[in-house]
């Protein structure tokens, strides 16, 4: 019996050594990026992991310069990346809950046709349709801050509408039958009755949707006008000198400012993440 326990006491341990380091490791390039963001340039070339103390310590001075390199002000970039991020999320979440809601309830091979091409969907690489889907956007007007949301529905329609159905499969029917004989419309049963039971998974489904296009960068580089409209991450792709020359330095001090909103947000909301998730799952 205690051969077991002891057994089993070191199987633990071990899997919690192994995970410990698997944690090191995906926190590391978030403690380069932050360390480095106060180095001077030259030093983030020569010694990346040295903490920046002394000679190498270059204050805010990356920052500035990060914000104030170029012709395009930072603060635009800054501005659409919200933008983008808030009205892609929006249509996302209303689009997908309303569209799951009816491939749910709705038994035809249509509905099954289409549930399985938008679970198909999510395993087509991106890259396979960049260049048709950019000349397309090009055609149609999608390369505004304010339309690209369109082409953002369309790659993230596919998971959102996975979780969104499993969770309403686990909705009893007779609660919508009820507000039918109550006299609610399909319309007003799915805003007051449907929704508000969705909303464990809407918070879910709207927290990914965040995290994706907000750290975004290939979609909106191809898609969008960039005379006119950038979003953080093309902006630090831009902080190039003469030459090709790359202040380090300001790259890594924009990188840490992009990416502090989405750790915050992830860790103020894990929560509800988790929850979604597995209520998406109750039933395929």
């Amino acid at each position: 019996m205690n051969g077991s326990l002891t057994k089993e006491r070191r199987n633990k341990m071990i899997l919690s050594v192994i995970l410990g380091i698997v944690c090191v490791i995906y926190v590391l390039p978030v403690l380069a990026v932050l360390i480095n963001s106060f180095k001077l340039n030259t030093f983030v070339k020569t010694n990346a992991f040295a903490l920046p103390t002394g000679e190498m310590w270059a204050g805010m001075d990356n920052f500035i310069k990060g914000m104030t390199f170029g012709n395009y002000p930072f603060w635009n970039s800054v501005k659409y990346s919200v933008v983008i991020t808030v009205l892609s999320t929006a249509l996302i979440l209303i689009g997908t809950s309303m569209a799951a809601w009816y491939i749910a309830r709705v038994n035809s091979v249509f509905c099954k046709a289409l549930y399985f091409l938008c679970v198909f969907s999510m395993v087509v690489p991106f890259q396979m349709v960049m260049f048709t889907l950019s000349n397309t956007a090009d055609k149609l007007k999608l390369n505004t801050p304010w339309t690209i949301p369109v082409v953002y529905l369309g790659f993230g329609a596919g998971l959102a509408i996975f979780m969104f159905v499993g969770f309403v499969k686990s909705i009893p029917l007779e609660i919508e039958e009820a507000a039918a004989i109550d006299g609610c419309g399909p319309v007003r049963t799915f805003f007051t009755v449907v929704v508000p039971m969705l909303k464990p998974t809407m918070i879910s489904v709207g927290i990914l949707e965040i995290m994706w296009v907000w750290n975004d960068y290939l979609l909106p580089y191809l898609v969008l006008d960039l005379e006119k409209y950038r979003t953080i991450t093309i902006h630090i792709q831009y902080l190039k000198g003469s030459y090709g020359t790359v202040d380090l330095g300001a790259t890594m001090a924009l990188i840490l400012l992009a990416i502090i909103p989405v750790i915050i947000f992830y860790l103020a909301c894990q929560k509800h993440i988790i929850k979604g998730v597995a209520a998406g799952a109750v039933k395929g």
